[in-house]
């Protein structure tokens, strides 16, 4: 990792990949098509394109898919286009989604409490 990667990965927060993002669609007028519509559908595709790596490894495999170097690059990728369409759909939707996973964790403690002593 050289300085300025590691620099540039201090300096990462949801608002400012969102602003990447944007600004990336925006210089290329790319923003008409970014329905929320056609971001889930694309965040699906995505979604789906991670599935299919791991779709026919045992559960022990699956562990050790970042073993090799190519299949963790796919991985790698995969999870980079899922999370960006997500943060390009909560943008247009004005979802906050820190906010949101957080009250979700919030709302899932309550529902499944911590088992009590045995």
């Amino acid at each position: 990792m050289t300085e300025e990667s590691g620099q540039r990965r201090n300096d990462l927060d949801v608002a400012r990949l969102q602003r990447r993002l944007a600004d990336f669609a925006a210089a290329r007028d790319w923003q008409k098509y970014h329905t929320p519509k056609n971001l889930v559908a694309a965040l699906s595709v995505e979604a789906s394109e991670l599935v299919e790596i791991f779709q026919w490894l045992t559960p022990e495999q699956s562990t050790r898919v970042m073993d090799d170097p190519d299949t963790a690059h796919r991985v790698t990728d995969e999870v980079a286009d899922v999370l960006a369409y997500l943060l390009q759909l909560c943008e247009v939707l004005g979802i906050d989604a820190l906010a949101a996973l957080d009250a979700k964790i919030d709302r899932n403690e309550e529902r499944f409490p911590k088992p009590g002593p045995k």
